[in-house]
């Protein structure tokens, strides 16, 4: 009979909270997923060609967890002692009918970890498909295909995902229950009596008002147009917007009186108590507003980064598999090997050297610097390397690409920089514009486009800036006439049929065994893979846990406060007021109430991302702001829309109590 009871109170308990049993569904994921990130796929590949990297990433991670425990130990506290707060009443009958107080804790001890087990078992599968879904994308994000895929299931992740959960909920519920048993069970049956509304003059609150909103303005502005280093600005910066934030929501209550007030001649039915119940809640809840707005302002942040920033690595071109630095024999010795014969489909050597030509460059500069932005790149370009055309145009074929047709008269301006971004932008208006440049007293015009695929496989070499010349006037200008370098590309078929990252591992096998110097295409996937990894997965999980946290507050603290004056709609419906009318007035409360919170912080997100891209962070070259931008911008489309879930969720929540109050009628006011 007992454990039927406790099996009855926790699904009802489930029923009655799902936003918080949702909560804990997506926690257990977050968990797993950041646990067992040793495991998948992309990991394990990873560790073959960044393998120190990747063992300082997994050293973070028992510290990003411990830190994760301490954030969701604040959203269950928060919604079991909504829970337990909602359920006095229901303990306070059990005392009265002669229930011990050991009996009323393992009763509630039994209930959590149940609910434990249920939100294990629901959240558990999710994570694993979650997980294998993660590892195949973030793969074909970067342009590996299809990879061997080996199905993997971490048991120290789901160990230390099944005790840390419910650690985290043990600990809680004993802080909870702590004060039952100093508490009367009279006490516990008595309705809570709402709390006085704070008095505080109109001066004091248009002062915090008009105080938070300068300073919040003068985060911004340090933020964007200051923000470059972790210096004292960085300290200033956190102040003020913290501060602002406070002193904003201070003095929110006062401003939204005087507006109720302004309105109240004109205001019908419900409008001027909805009004005054959303004034009330933000003056008694400031603080959590502001708590809440922070969170949700460090989710979105969090999120939007690592996002943009993770698909904003992912940029490398595929211009060659291998650039092999051997002779000409010894690389024919490995690729006629009978295993990956077939799969080479063209071998060709690259004409890349330094040059001491005389270079006349001074009408080109002249050009970037008449551009926006040109002045810097005028000032650090160099002209030491020319690269022969027949070079460039046999690695373009390979690709499927035009060849660049230049004649006696015409040079290429070459940068492996990549073709998006400032730079690419600012020297291909510089190479439109007719600019030219001298070498050995003769004058050349420019290709009228920028070529930027780059010419080995990797980043044997970077080149800022290069020049392709026609093959006889190489060979005058080189002081290297010999290849730099063997390119090799892999046939079509063989990276639809093993996958790109298999084919290039078979081939980068035989390489290695014959003892051959190479650069591969696979070391700029690892790389690339590597950064998404650790850019996006961390600071992605991170906000998801803010997330959570800042919206259960909110939507429990607004619960809190219902429930706290429940007699007040006790009361409207003893003077004749429907449910449908009270409903209403509650989803105009929460709209309102999430909204005061979710629109300081969009602002101030947008503000932040903006500071981080622009400031502290510089995205990689060849990477498009607008792309980033973009993907930002869709991160906080999808924040909205998860807002929006949760504000549907509270609301149902709030209606269903109101409903129930209906049952009690007038009995509850003489309560």
């Amino acid at each position: 009979m007992f454990f039927k009871q406790v099996y009855r109170n926790a699904a009802k308990n489930r029923k009655g909270s799902g936003l918080f049993f949702g909560s804990l569904v997506i926690a257990i994921v977050a968990f797993y997923t950041l646990l067992s990130l040793g495991e998948q796929d992309v990991m394990r590949f990873l560790a073959t060609v960044e393998s120190d990297a990747v063992k300082k990433l997994l050293a973070l991670l028992p510290v990003v967890y411990v830190i994760s425990l301490f954030f969701v130990f604040f959203l269950v506290y928060f919604a079991c002692k909504y829970q337990t707060d909602n359920r006095r009443r229901e303990f306070g009958m059990y005392l009265m009918l002669g229930m011990k107080r050991s009996r009323l804790f393992f009763m509630l001890f039994c209930e959590t970890v149940w609910s434990s087990l249920v939100s294990l078992l629901i959240g558990l599968p999710v994570s694993l498909f979650l997980t294998e879904g993660i590892s195949l994308a973030t793969a074909k994000l970067v342009g590996l295909g299809l990879i061997g895929h080996r199905f993997s299931l971490s048991i120290p992740a789901i160990l230390w995902t099944v005790c840390g959960f419910v650690l985290v909920q043990m600990f809680a519920m004993l802080i909870i229950c702590i004060p039952f048993g100093r508490t009367e069970p009279a006490e516990l049956l008595r309705f809570d009596a709402s709390k006085r509304q704070t008095e505080q003059s109109k001066a004091k609150s248009s002062a915090f008002f008009v105080l938070g909103i300068l300073l919040l303005l003068t985060a911004y502005y340090l933020g964007i147009f200051h923000l470059r280093n972790l210096d004292i600005t960085v300290l200033i910066l956190l102040l003020s917007g913290i501060l602002g934030t406070f002193s904003l929501y201070r003095g929110l209550g006062g401003f939204l009186g005087r507006r109720i007030h302004r309105k109240a001649p004109d205001a019908r039915g419900l409008a001027t108590f909805t009004g005054r119940q959303v004034q009330e809640n933000v003056i008694h809840q400031h603080q959590a507003l502001a708590v809440s707005s922070l969170l949700l302002l460090m989710a979105l942040t969090c999120v939007s980064y690592g996002i943009s920033l993770g698909i904003g690595r992912a940029t490398d071109t595929r211009s060659t598999d291998f650039s092999i630095f051997a002779s000409e024999a010894e690389i024919e010795a490995v690729l006629e090997d009978e295993e990956i014969h077939d799969m080479i489909r063209s071998v060709y050597p690259v004409y890349l050297s330094r040059t001491e030509a005389a270079i006349d460059d001074s009408v080109i500069k002249e050009a970037l610097r008449k551009i926006d932005g040109g002045e810097a790149i005028a000032q650090s370009i160099h002209w030491d390397y020319v690269i022969s055309q027949g070079s460039y145009n046999q690695m373009m074929a390979a690709m499927g690409k035009d060849p660049i047709d230049l004649d006696g008269e015409t040079v290429a301006l070459f940068s492996s920089m990549g073709r998006e971004g400032d730079f690419f932008s600012i020297l291909d208006r510089a190479v439109e514009g007719g600019a030219s440049i001298q070498m050995n007293g003769r004058e050349y015009s420019f290709y009228p486009s920028l070529c930027y695929d780059n010419i080995v496989a990797d980043r044997a070499i970077t080149l800022y800036a290069a020049l392709i010349v026609p093959d006889p006037m190489f060979a005058e200008i080189a002081l290297k006439t010999e290849s730099y370098c063997q390119n090799v590309h892999l046939t079509d078929a063989a990276a639809e049929e093993m996958g790109l990252m298999q084919a290039i591992q078979k081939v980068d096998g035989k390489l290695d065994a014959a003892g051959l110097e190479y650069d591969s295409f696979l070391a700029g996937i690892g790389r690339n893979l590597f950064y998404t990894v650790s850019a996006s997965y961390l600071t992605i999980y991170l906000g998801i846990l803010f997330l959570l946290i800042a919206n259960t507050v909110i939507g429990l603290k607004y619960l809190i406060g219902q429930r706290q004056n429940k007699h007040r709609y006790l009361t409207l419906l003893t003077l004749g007021a429907g449910t449908e009318e009270l409903c209403s007035s509650a989803k105009k409360q929460i709209q309102t109430f999430f909204s005061l919170v979710l629109a300081v912080a969009v602002i101030s997100s947008a503000a932040a991302i903006v500071s981080m891209f622009t400031g502290l962070t510089k995205l990689p070259i060849g990477t498009s702001a607008v792309t980033v931008i973009t993907l930002a911008g869709i991160a906080l489309l999808v924040f909205v829309l998860t807002e929006a879930i949760y504000i549907h969720v509270v609301k149902k929540t709030a209606c269903r109590e109101i409903c129930s109050l209906e049952k009690i009628g007038g009995r509850g006011v003489a309560s």
